[in-house]
């Protein structure tokens, strides 16, 4: 239990760095200076108010100067990346792939965040995150043909799609945001995954999107953060994604 307790400390004190890329790359600032820093008033935090979580439940969610309000999504970021390191020991021991598998369950925590508060998805992360994937893809799963392939297909896909709804309605429907998302995701988990994350992606969204008719709090126009349900197939695809298509290649043998 020793090693997943270690892996779920190193995850929350990632977590806590995740949470300053969610600040401030929709901000255009630099995520390693200066340190980290009140939102409201702009003081620096003190070792002991960093602690993850801890420091949250502890200070009573307000910063201790100014009394402003510290958002909830910083704990619940940090606890969720805290289980995933953990989980991911779990699933994939101390290999080399679970480096990559975590390096990218980071990048989709921060996507996520970051698509569901500001609709957008910034280059900063999906680029680096296309080149990392395929270079990782070269000496482990899913292998460079299957992560070139995913990045061709979920890229392209997607930009497809865009392309023939901007055709059709004559605005757009998704931004190019969710298509250099996608290829990112194909360039870690390969072409069939990809499609999977698309299709759990498509699920999620027509569910949220059926809730929000039903529930009168949109319409047909609300616009959804694609990239937020992309974020959650891609997980959920990097976690079960090849029990569940070897399970659906089955059914045809």
């Amino acid at each position: 239990m020793l090693p997943v307790f270690v892996a779920l400390v190193c995850g929350l004190l990632v977590g806590s760095f995740l949470n300053v890329c969610i600040y401030r790359l929709p901000r255009k600032e630099s995520v390693v200076w200066p340190g980290s820093r009140c939102g409201a008033c702009g003081r620096s935090l003190q070792w002991f108010e960093n602690v993850p979580v801890v420091s949250w439940l502890v200070l009573g969610a307000r910063c201790r100067t100014c009394h402003a309000r510290i958002s909830a999504t910083y704990p619940v970021v940090e606890g969720v990346t805290g289980l995933i390191f953990a989980g991911g020991y779990l699933v994939y021991g101390f290999h080399p792939l679970l480096l990559v598998r975590l390096t990218f369950a980071c990048m989709v925590v921060v996507l996520f965040v970051i698509d569901l508060r500001h609709r957008i998805l910034p280059d900063r992360i999906t680029l680096p995150g296309i080149v990392i994937g395929l270079g990782a893809s070269a000496v482990l799963p899913p292998g460079p043909a299957s992560a070139l392939a995913g990045i061709l297909l979920g890229g392209g896909l997607l930009w497809a799609i865009s392309e023939g709804y901007l055709r059709l309605r004559g605005r757009e429907g998704l931004g190019f945001g969710d298509v250099k998302m996608l290829a990112m995701i194909g360039a870690f988990l390969g072409w069939q995954l990809t499609l999977l994350t698309l299709f759990l992606a498509s699920l999620a969204g027509s569910v949220v999107g059926v809730w929000l008719l039903a529930s009168r709090k949109g319409g047909l126009q609300s616009a959804l953060p694609f990239g937020t349900f992309l974020a959650i197939g891609a997980l959920v695809s990097a976690v079960v994604g090849d029990q569940v298509v070897a399970w659906y290649v089955g059914l045809y043998r």
